[in-house]
């Protein structure tokens, strides 16, 4: 399935880019009736050229895309799944999710098995103040599970360390808070909801996580949060 990050550390796209600020799924630029389309033209040539040469690829191959007026273009293949994508991704996966990475290893996957689920998904990356730039470690981290209460909420940690019988900031992009919900709009909420319960120091994240996928299914409503300049955006 699809998915969109977003690079740049402030909202509205500004500032540096960075590893990904957070993601959604599926991403409606790509609409579904395309899926075969890029599959037959971007997938299919590099396994074929792989089984050209001797090579069987067993594994994840994850393009990143631009969709332009042309059509798509590769940026980049990773043989590895993406990163924030994957938190928005996995989610909605409703098949036996260790047993399909095993048969896929062994050569012996079932296709019938890789079920998507029709909700949406959208993750949030609590990063530290300074990110991309220098950042303080050591900083305690508060609420995971009062967040994880809520329902179709997962907080994947990225930047964490145990220490002192207690969870704290060891990276730049610390969490990755991710909900599903039947809708994106509902996700989007959902996440946020669940990101207002976290807390570190100078704890920062995007406001507008799914804003462009909201504008495009021309949906009123966005998480941004409107006339805060990106310096005001750095702390939450």
């Amino acid at each position: 399935p699809s998915a969109q990050d977003h690079k740049r550390v402030f909202d509205r796209d500004q500032g540096p880019n960075t590893g990904g600020m957070g993601a959604y799924s599926p991403a409606p630029i790509v609409a579904d009736p395309d899926a075969a389309g890029l599959r037959e033209l971007v997938f299919e040539p590099v396994i074929r050229e792989l089984r050209r040469r001797g090579i069987e690829y067993r594994g994840v191959l994850y393009a990143g895309l631009m969709i332009t007026h042309d059509g798509p273009k590769v940026l980049e293949f990773n043989c590895r799944f993406g990163d924030p994508e994957t938190q928005a991704i996995l989610p909605r996966w409703e098949g036996p999710f260790a047993r399909t990475l095993l048969d896929c290893a062994n050569g012996r996957l079932d296709p019938t098995v890789l079920r998507w689920s029709a909700d949406a998904c959208v993750c949030v990356v609590l990063a530290a103040g300074g990110y991309p730039g220098a950042y303080h470690k050591g900083d305690p981290i508060e609420g995971l599970e009062d967040a994880e209460r809520l329902e179709g909420v997962v907080v994947f940690h990225a930047g964490t360390a145990w220490r002192e019988e207690r969870v704290v900031t060891a990276g730049g992009r610390v969490l990755g808070v991710t909900a599903r919900a039947p809708t994106i709009a509902d996700a989007i909420h959902r996440a946020y909801e669940a990101v207002a319960r976290i807390r570190f120091h100078n704890m920062h994240y995007r406001r507008d996580i799914g804003a462009r996928a909201l504008q495009r299914l021309g949906i009123n409503g966005t998480a941004t949060v409107k006339g805060a300049t990106p310096d005001e955006q750095r702390k939450s």
